[in-house]
């Protein structure tokens, strides 16, 4: 009997690498043969598919079967592998029309009673369907939705491995190909009204979610640090539709989404705990490589509470991200790239106790411990981070004043109209926020009046900036101009940027 060839396809990261799966059915001693680096869980997919078929009336061949998983210089992970394998034995037994299931993808875990069950990666299968030049996709009836996110690719929903062989057989689609629509809502109901005073912090958080700035809130226990993190993607700018493809496809590969809404509609917001492990927090891993906590933020916000208290050597493994937007990991049996552009919020106490320099309560740690508490983050790390802004201790006076604080929407509009500007000047460069401005780009998008570099050089020499602080200064300048509607960098905007900056009011403490 001829050779018959499908196709699928195997996550390696977040992507998705197509798959030739080739069934050969030759005389000889019965039995089942894979090869092409086929990890555990697909090599198991030989007793599911033979009682899948077994169940859904189709006979199985009691012959030599071989199954090729091409290329063969990566292994094949997931339990997607079921429904092409049985598609293939039943071109390669004469049942299916070779040269029909070789123009779709087939992806499904099978049951034993022959039901399509969903698997994890869908978007990514069906963008990498379309890229091979397929007809379409053949998938679980629950994943469907999902793959209709990629335009101009036939998606065909299944319950069940008989509706897909009728299907490729006779053309008959089934009756329903979409799971129920739910109707998605917010999760978030966060809004920077709920917060009192800290007029200075809220105005921070206004220029990082323009500019996507990564900020730095120190303060006393309870002054509000975590409940502005919270609000900043209250305050970003909606999803663009390539954003909200990148964002699904991450959370898709993961198995995190929903099967009746699954496009990801807002900017994610994780806030990992800081017991967290390197792997935890960046992927990877001595298996599967898995995705970690800074890529389920793409797009959206990471917020690190207690900084310090986070792994020495986890808090180090951030510069990569902060500087390019993405983690590159590389184990022995693997190397995947995950995307990792977010907006990094963070917050920390000024000591391991937490008092001092507070107004009231007395701080309990000694020099040697508030040294080490602060040597935890190193400089490079604080370098990166644009905004740095103290949160107080506020008054019982300010806690019970009734006064109507600025609310989110209003702030969004602000934000959304300085995204806009940077859009329109940036639309010929790689780039779409003022924080990935780089040098060279700074001299051409942001030129400095006399006295704005004499402030910058004043600042510098007395403070000890760095030249990356430099620049982190001037992009912030160009984030408060364009909130303000100007179109050139002045003085005030300078001014306001160094204040925000400022690393020294962490140290008066």
């Amino acid at each position: 009997m001829p050779l018959a060839r499908v196709y699928t396809a195997s996550l390696l990261g977040v992507d998705a690498r197509v798959v030739s799966v080739e069934v050969d059915i030759s005389h000889g001693l019965p039995g089942w043969h894979m090869v092409g680096l086929p990890e555990q869980v697909v090599k198991e997919s030989k007793d599911r598919v033979q009682a899948a078929l077994r169940n859904s009336g189709y006979a199985v061949l009691q012959q030599k079967i071989t199954v090729n998983f091409a290329p063969a210089d990566y292994k094949k992970r997931g339990t997607g592998f079921d429904l092409p394998i049985a598609i293939g034995l039943l071109a390669a037994s004469g049942f299916l029309e070779r040269e029909r299931v070789s123009r779709y993808m087939f992806v499904a875990e099978l049951s034993l009673t022959g039901s399509l069950l969903p698997v994890n990666g869908v978007l990514a299968m069906s963008v990498a369907a379309k890229a091979k030049g397929l007809d379409g996709i053949v998938l679980p009836r629950l994943n469907a939705r999902e793959a209709r996110l990629v335009r101009g690719i036939d998606v065909v929903g299944c319950d069940l491995l008989s509706e897909a062989v009728i299907f490729m057989r006779e053309g008959i689609r089934p009756e329903f190909s979409d799971p129920p629509v739910c109707k998605k809502v917010s999760e978030r109901r966060y809004d920077l009204a709920d917060v009192k005073g800290q007029i200075v912090a809220k105005r921070a958080l206004e220029i990082a979610a323009a500019g996507n700035h990564n900020i730095l809130m120190f303060g006393p226990p309870g002054t509000g640090k975590t409940m502005l993190a919270e609000r900043i993607p209250s305050i970003l700018p909606p999803l663009t539709e390539e954003e909200s493809l990148e964002t699904t496809k991450i959370y898709s590969a993961l198995g995190m989404l929903d099967f009746g809404s699954p496009l990801m509609t807002e900017r994610p917001f994780r806030s990992p705990h800081h017991s967290s492990s390197a792997a935890g927090l960046f992927g990877g891993g001595s298996g599967s490589p898995s995705i970690g906590e800074i890529s389920l933020a793409h797009n959206g916000v990471l917020f690190l509470d207690e900084l310090p208290e986070f792994r020495r050597d986890v808090i180090e493994m951030l510069r990569q991200p902060l500087e390019h937007g993405y983690v590159h990991i590389t184990r022995a049996g693997y190397s995947v790239k995950y995307p990792a552009r977010f907006l990094m919020g963070a917050a920390m106490n000024p000591c391991r106790c937490g008092y001092l320099g507070h107004p009231v309560r007395a701080c309990s740690c000694s020099v040697a411990e508030i040294q080490a508490y602060r040597k935890r983050i190193s400089g490079p790390i604080l370098d990166r981070i644009d905004l740095r802004i103290e949160v107080p201790a506020l008054s019982p006076d300010e806690l019970m004043e009734a006064k109507p604080s600025i609310d989110s929407d209003t702030v969004r509009r602000k934000v959304v109209a300085a995204r806009k500007r940077q859009g329109a000047r940036y639309k010929k460069t790689s780039i779409y926020t003022n924080a990935e401005l780089t040098p060279r780009m700074i001299r051409e998008f942001c030129p400095l009046d006399a006295e704005s570099k004499r402030l910058i050089m004043l600042n510098a020499e007395t403070r000890g900036y760095s030249a990356r602080a430099i620049d982190r200064i001037i992009r912030i300048a160009r984030t408060i101009a364009d909130l303000e509607g100007e179109e050139k960098i002045g003085l005030p905007h300078v001014a306001e940027a160094i204040q925000h900056h400022r690393l020294d009011k962490l140290e008066e403490f």
